[in-house]
């Protein structure tokens, strides 16, 4: 069984944008499989890389449909989505410093994180999203 499982509270009914969500789904349950089978040390460093790249495709695409539709809380979620890319970063440059981060530290903050944008701040787009005709 994975550790994080999508449920429909987390879509919000724009398919690629529950695509891409889904793929730090997969990303998050690739981690905590490779800690259990001692192996989190070794993936820890892919993982954090695919945050970074996660957090430019991603929060691009949010972005850029915000910016189309005039999205009036555009940048309230541009600062959420500065934050998760901060944080990602501080991770990635601590494994690189280091060579270790607690993999469990970095399930907990990706988990927390996107349960939390998604049904907090990525809720409140979806009318606006859905409107301008994405689906």
């Amino acid at each position: 069984m994975n550790y994080f499982e999508w449920f429909d509270e987390l879509s919000v009914k724009v398919k690629e944008i529950d695509e891409q969500h889904k793929m730090l789904i997969s990303m998050i349950n690739s981690l905590r499989e490779a800690m259990l089978a001692g192996k989190g040390r070794e993936v820890q460093k892919v993982t954090i890389e695919a945050m970074v790249d996660y957090a430019t495709l991603h929060f691009g695409t949010e972005e850029k449909y915000m910016q189309a539709f005039g999205y009036p809380e555009y940048a309230e979620h541009k600062a959420e989505h500065g934050s998760f890319t901060k944080k990602a970063i501080e991770l990635k440059e601590r494994v690189n410093r280091a060579g270790f981060v607690l993999t469990l530290e970095i399930l907990e903050f990706l988990k927390t994180w996107l349960v939390s944008h998604i049904k907090g701040t990525d809720r409140r787009y979806q009318r606006c999203f859905c409107e301008h005709g994405l689906t």
